[in-house]
């Protein structure tokens, strides 16, 4: 919806803001998210966008953004602390969506802001605040000359690429927007600095213009493997202006009813003899659990047989049932049965890491499911033959799991699931563009969220506290045939491909490479780092002292981070803003001044992401 806001008392907001940041500021036990929340009624989200107009003109020195030029659209809305909830709101232009341009708001029981994270790149700003870019002129003339399906074809053409077999897993969508043409410059300070000294915070983006654009998604297979793209088509001209991998993918070569549960027993693969929260069937058990996630297509959490169904098409095929509550023999999947004790060893995987990665969010953070309204998801394995990926596709908010085949094992590790639900987590809170920086951070995320799944269950599956020890920062090591991992956490640039530091360049590479700053930011955030040059642990742009930092621990460390993802993040957030943000959490964690803050200031310093400071106040 796009509701038109009137503005309220921009110095009685203001003063309720600052109130509440101060009362943040301090010392804090770190909040559980609350219970999942209904959604908001008409005159609720009247009354949020009109706050939030409010909150955007008092930060505003250029423009009057009254409606109906300067609006807003309320795009999600998720549990945040007890008592609070968190709305994302997209900024429109003429009734258009500005793409990447966004607020995080988030408000207490009595619909008051506590705070709002904000990515300006609306026409006309010429403010450089975090997270903004100075915009050009908005276009005179913003009535398309290409139809929604002519864009598409464009958008189609250049993925065929002379390709003569190529099929839509899912039909292609267009959405007609405003996109803003962005390039970095750098900084007046930083104008003159070699190219080999710049620091993240020495960059600004800027608009250079706006296209009246189609954003296509199209969602393909070719050569059986999932040929998954989002293209912005000028509207006007057909041009392509960006185009991007939208599969989002563990490995590159990507970018019911309520019925009670009850324990089985798996065999799994990596893992050993599990418990798995089965449900009745009559005389048999399935593989669904009404208690983790209500709705979705099944009822609750669920496994289903592929039974190798072409990646053409996307049904997941039916959820997992057995005689006896027995499943799995714990072995490589041999191309034969997919329901017999060797075929449920996939499933057992699958089930496992989804179990696991559930309790993690929920018992640490009190975040439910992928959304936090615990939607529930399901997971679809022997995908294809000889499979050598896993993804989460967002159209079915679901994942699918190859059985391996040239390079991979059974692709159902307990990092590699968590790694695929935390795309989940994503797309339903910052939903982080897949492409550049953001793409990194996308992939970062979903990384992180396999080592903190991984060390959680290893510990045991249970309580409210991450172990500081207990994954091995690997991620995918376990599926991989050469015993080689997708990628190295605590140096990313083992792998051959990623980088450890950032740089101007970072942006060009795919995804799951320019990921590896902010993976390797996160180890020495929880782990610290070693001030031994022959280290893989040790960063030389720590000079400071002690210049090994000191960790905080993994438990800390996600709680800070999922707090800056779920409560601070845009899909326009970049590196420099990431580590604003992810310093606000900390500070709103623990103390402005605490030692968690002053790590999360390390940690980035770490991989060229502003400066170091001394950890002795």
């Amino acid at each position: 919806m796009n509701l038109h806001i009137s503005l309220l008392s921009v110095s009685t907001l203001a003063a309720a803001v600052m109130a509440a940041t101060a009362a943040m500021a301090q010392p804090l036990s770190p909040p559980m998210m609350g219970g999942p929340v209904a959604p908001p009624s008409s005159q609720e989200s009247t009354s949020l966008l009109a706050r939030l107009a409010a909150f955007d003109q008092a930060r505003e020195t250029t423009r009057t953004l009254t409606a109906p030029r300067y609006s807003f659209r309320l795009a999600a809305h998720h549990p945040g602390a007890e008592g609070q909830k968190i709305s994302r709101v997209q900024h429109t232009y003429e009734g258009l969506r500005v793409f990447g341009s966004e607020a995080v708001v988030v408000t207490d029981s009595t619909g008051a802001i506590v705070s709002a994270s904000v990515t300006d790149r609306r026409p006309g700003a010429q403010s450089l605040a975090a997270g903004d870019a100075a915009a050009a002129p908005a276009p005179a003339d913003l009535k398309p000359k290409l139809s929604p399906q002519q864009a598409i074809t464009v958008a189609i053409r250049s993925v065929r690429d002379g390709m003569p077999k190529i099929e839509h897993r899912w039909q292609p969508v267009a959405e007609l927007l405003l996109y803003p043409v962005v390039t970095s410059t750098r900084t007046a300070a930083a104008a003159n600095k070699p190219e080999a000294q710049l620091n993240a915070l020495d960059v600004q983006e800027v608009v250079q213009r706006y296209a009246l654009a189609y954003y296509v998604k199209t969602r393909m297979v070719r050569d059986r493997q999932p040929v998954y793209h989002d293209t912005i088509v000028d509207a006007r001209t057909g041009a392509i202006i960006a185009q991007w991998q939208a599969l989002q993918t563990a490995g590159d070569g990507g970018g019911g009813t309520g019925a009670g549960t009850g324990t089985g027993t798996g065999n799994s693969q990596y893992n050993g003899v599990v418990a798995l929260s089965t449900s009745p069937n009559g005389s048999q058990f399935r593989m669904l659990d009404a208690t983790r996630g209500k709705g979705g297509r099944f009822g609750g959490m669920a496994i289903t047989n592929a039974d190798h169904s072409s990646m053409y098409n996307p049904d997941p095929g039916d959820v997992y049932v057995n005689a006896t509550n027995t499943w799995g023999d714990g072995k490589q999947y041999n191309g034969g049965s997919t329901t017999d004790a060797n075929g449920q060893t996939a499933a057992v995987n699958a089930f496992w890491g989804l179990m696991n990665t559930y309790d993690t969010n929920r018992n640490v953070l009190g975040w439910q499911s992928l959304d936090g309204n615990n939607t529930a998801t399901h997971i679809a394995v022997h995908v294809d033959r000889d499979y050598d990926n896993a993804f989460y596709d967002d159209r079915c908010k679901c994942m699918f799991i190859g059985d391996g085949g040239s390079y991979f094992y059974n692709l159902g590790s307990i990092d590699v699931i968590g790694h695929e639900m935390s795309h989940g987590v994503t797309a339903a809170t910052a939903d982080l563009v897949y492409s550049g920086e953001s793409g990194g951070l996308n992939e970062s995320h979903s990384d992180i969220g396999g080592e903190m799944v991984e060390a959680y269950a290893r510990a045991g599956g249970t309580g409210a506290v991450i172990p500081a020890k207990g994954n091995d920062w690997m991620v995918g090591q376990e599926i991989s045939r050469d015993k080689k991992p997708l990628r190295y956490m605590v140096k990313p640039s083992l792998d051959g491909r990623s980088a450890d530091a950032w740089s101007t360049s970072l942006k060009q590479l795919d995804v799951h490479y320019s990921s590896g700053p902010n993976n390797r930011m996160f180890y020495f955030l929880a782990q610290g780092s070693n001030a031994d040059p022959a280290s893989d642990a040790h960063s030389k742009y720590l000079v400071k002292s002690p210049q090994a930092m000191t960790g905080i621990g993994n438990d800390k460390a996600y709680r800070i981070w999922f707090r800056a993802l779920s409560t601070k993040f845009t899909s326009s957030t970049n590196y420099a803003v990431a580590r604003a943000k992810v310093l606000e959490a900390a500070q709103e964690l623990y103390g402005a001044d605490s030692k968690e803050a002053v790590a999360v200031q390390r940690a980035y310093a770490a991989i060229n992401v502003g400066e170091d400071i001394d950890e002795a106040k």
